[in-house]
């Protein structure tokens, strides 16, 4: 279904985030690539490692079929962005990468399935492994009641918390908000 753009790469929701146009960034709850293929597209300098457990929970949101490696690999290859990205298995709550080891961070629809407390855990390890004064553009579905009526259950995993609580949760965390604006059915804050 294209109606709303599901099935497109959607654009950097801000222009700020890795200005720079270079480094290395991390993708939290990749899935099939969309985040990855935003990024690397619009910051064609940027290389990324893409990270999701690709378990269950994958299947659930993006049906049955091959490895999903193999589903996300493909899209970055559709995309020709796969020389600039690594696929890895992780648990963005408890990441394996060193302390400071990227300059920007993203995560589309992602953090936001892991329960308040998941969300907490989830946060402080972004920021361990984010560089000081690094980016990190955080996409969440829109907690509002237009996305819920048109969408119904199906895109209500942020729980019934809003910005005010993901704000405050990424502040807790060690993150300054610097940017937060909403796009339909999204949030983000960078």
């Amino acid at each position: 279904v294209h109606l709303f753009g599901n099935n497109s790469v959607p654009t950097l929701p801000t222009q700020p985030f890795l200005s720079s146009g270079t480094g290395r960034v991390l993708d939290l709850g990749a899935g099939t690539g969309r985040s990855s293929i935003m990024v690397l597209t619009e910051r064609p300098q940027a290389t990324l490692v893409a990270s999701d457990l690709f378990g269950d929970s994958f299947t659930h949101h993006f049906g049955p079929g091959e490895r999903p490696q193999d589903r996300l690999l493909a899209n970055l290859k559709a995309a020709g962005v796969d020389g600039r990205a690594t696929i890895e298995t992780a648990d963005m709550l408890k990441l394996p990468f060193d302390d400071d080891a990227f300059e920007a961070l993203v995560s589309a629809y992602a953090i936001d399935h892991l329960g308040r407390a998941g969300a907490r855990t989830a946060l402080a390890e972004a920021r361990r492994v984010l560089k000081p004064r690094g980016d990190f553009l955080l996409m969440l579905v829109a907690n509002d009641g237009w996305a819920k009526l048109a969408f119904g259950p199906l895109l209500s995993h942020g729980g019934t918390y809003g910005a005010d609580w993901w704000r405050d949760a990424a502040m807790k965390s060690g993150f300054e908000v610097r940017e937060e604006g909403t796009r339909p059915v999204t949030t983000y804050f960078l």
